[in-house]
């Protein structure tokens, strides 16, 4: 809804709130209303907040990449050293195994995914990102969902995926089952950086990605159609 819309509306349930009243209430002033953000818009607030502790040693934001009207969101804890120096998501060793892991259920960052993370600046040293500033960031990864509308969201690793089902179940019992965050199909997964330090991950993180496949497969008939073509 457009600012002028938004006006227009607020207007008309004003003047029946007064009328309602028997003029009892006062006509109270607007708020100021602006227009929602498409993504390159919302990406540019993102470039300079400074809501959180994280923001003071950054070098860069990270919002996040890929398709504009995604069929998956991939969701990952926060940006790497490789990810702060260059202002993209998953750029790292880790983001080149989720590129051929996501490659291999014919899911791209190019065509059909969005990359984003929980926090959009790298905490230091790569440590977890603490309570405070996931909750200042939060607001940025959920007006993204929004504003994308992913058809199934895949969770990688522990971080993202209790932050976005609010759980703490630890990721051996959490993974490779779908739940809803939203009304949108979730799937938590291990997260790359966790395969590459621990080998026996490898199996498990692709039955995740087939399974992952198949509701995809049932929820999109072009993508159905695109994975039975090759």
């Amino acid at each position: 809804m457009k600012r002028e819309e938004k006006e227009l509306l607020y207007d008309f349930l004003e003047t029946a709130r007064c009328y309602l009243s028997d003029g009892a209430a006062a006509r109270r002033a607007p708020p100021e209303f602006e227009d929602e953000l498409d993504g390159p818009a919302l990406a540019a607030r993102m470039l300079s907040c400074f809501r959180c502790e994280l923001s003071k040693n950054r070098a860069n934001v990270v919002p996040g990449a890929g398709s504009a009207s995604p069929l998956v969101m991939v969701i990952g804890e926060g940006p790497g050293a490789d990810e702060d120096a260059s202002g993209l998501p998953f750029v790292g060793k880790a983001g080149q195994l989720l590129d051929r892991m996501l490659g291999s259920i014919g899911v791209s960052r190019e065509t059909n995914a969005f990359i984003a993370n929980i926090v959009k600046c790298r905490p230091p040293h790569n440590r977890d990102p603490e309570p405070g500033e996931i909750e200042c960031c939060l607001p940025w990864l959920e007006a993204q969902i929004a504003l994308l509308s992913p058809v199934a969201i895949l969770a990688l690793g522990r971080v993202a995926s209790h932050t976005l089902l609010g759980v703490s179940t630890p990721m051996g019992s959490l993974h490779g089952t779908f739940y809803e965050y939203r009304g949108i199909p979730l799937m938590p997964t291990y997260h790359p950086s966790a395969v590459l330090r621990d080998e026996s991950l490898k199996r498990p993180a692709w039955e995740d990605l087939k399974a992952f496949r198949d509701r995809l497969a049932a929820l999109s008939p072009a993508y159905r159609a695109a994975i039975e073509g090759k």
